[in-house]
C-alpha cells in the first residue's frame, strides 16, 4: 500500500510540473551561485559523499507582482537511465519571502528556517523523507548526473504549513507561477 501511495504522489508531482509549464510560463528568473556556473560541477563538498552543505543560491530578474517563491532541486537523470520511475527530489524549499536574494550556502535543514531575512521559509522533504538539502549521491556508474535547482515565482503567500514534499508543493503552487528559472549543476562519483 506505501508504494502505491508514494508510485500516486510521483506520478501526480510529474503531471503538476507538466502541467505547471503547458501553462506558458515564462523561465526568466536568473538562477546562480557561487559554487558553480551553469552546467558545472557540483563540488564534492556539496554532495552526500562529501560534508553534505547544501549550496547558496542567488536569484534576480523577479517578476512585477512577486510576493513569494519556492524551489525544487532533483535530479532527472534518474528517470533516463532507469534507475527510479521519477526524478529524485534533493532539496524542497517554500515560504520564501520575495524580498530575499538567495539562500545561503550551508543553510540548516530544519524545517522551520530561522535565519536573518527568510524569516517563515520552510524546508520541505526531500526524497529521504526527510526535511532540508539533501547532497548528490548517485552510485559510481559511470552516469553525469544532474541536478536542476528550480526557482518559482508566486503571486501570493501561500501560508504552506511544514512537511510537504515536490508533489505537494507543486499542487500547492499551482495556478500561482508568474515565472520559473533553473541553475543545472552535475555530479558523477567516480569511485
Amino acid at each position: 500500500m506505501r508504494k502505491l501511495i508514494t508510485t500516486l504522489s510521483a506520478l501526480t508531482a510529474v503531471l503538476l510540473c507538466a502541467q505547471i509549464f503547458a501553462q506558458d510560463i515564462p523561465e526568466t528568473i536568473t538562477v546562480t551561485s557561487s559554487v558553480f556556473d551553469h552546467h558545472g560541477m557540483v563540488p564534492e563538498e556539496n554532495s552526500a559523499y562529501g560534508a553534505n552543505t547544501s549550496i547558496d543560491l542567488s536569484w534576480s530578474d523577479l517578476p512585477a507582482g512577486t510576493v513569494q517563491l519556492a524551489m525544487i532541486c532533483d535530479d532527472p537523470k534518474v528517470v533516463e537511465i532507469g534507475m527510479m520511475p521519477e526524478p529524485f527530489v534533493h532539496w524542497v524549499v517554500y515560504n520564501i519571502p520575495a524580498s530575499s536574494a538567495g539562500l545561503p550556502a550551508g543553510m540548516p535543514a530544519d524545517a522551520d528556517v530561522s535565519l536573518a531575512g527568510l524569516e517563515g521559509t520552510i524546508n520541505g522533504l526531500n526524497g529521504t523523507r526527510r526535511a532540508g538539502y539533501f547532497g548528490p549521491r548517485p552510485p559510481a556508474n559511470g552516469q553525469l548526473h544532474a541536478y536542476h535547482f528550480r526557482v518559482y515565482a508566486l503571486d501570493s503567500d501561500l501560508g504552506l504549513e511544514t512537511g510537504l514534499n515536490k508533489a505537494q508543493l507543486l499542487e500547492a503552487i499551482d495556478g500561482h507561477v508568474l515565472a520559473t528559472g533553473m541553475l543545472m549543476g552535475h555530479y558523477e562519483r567516480k569511485e
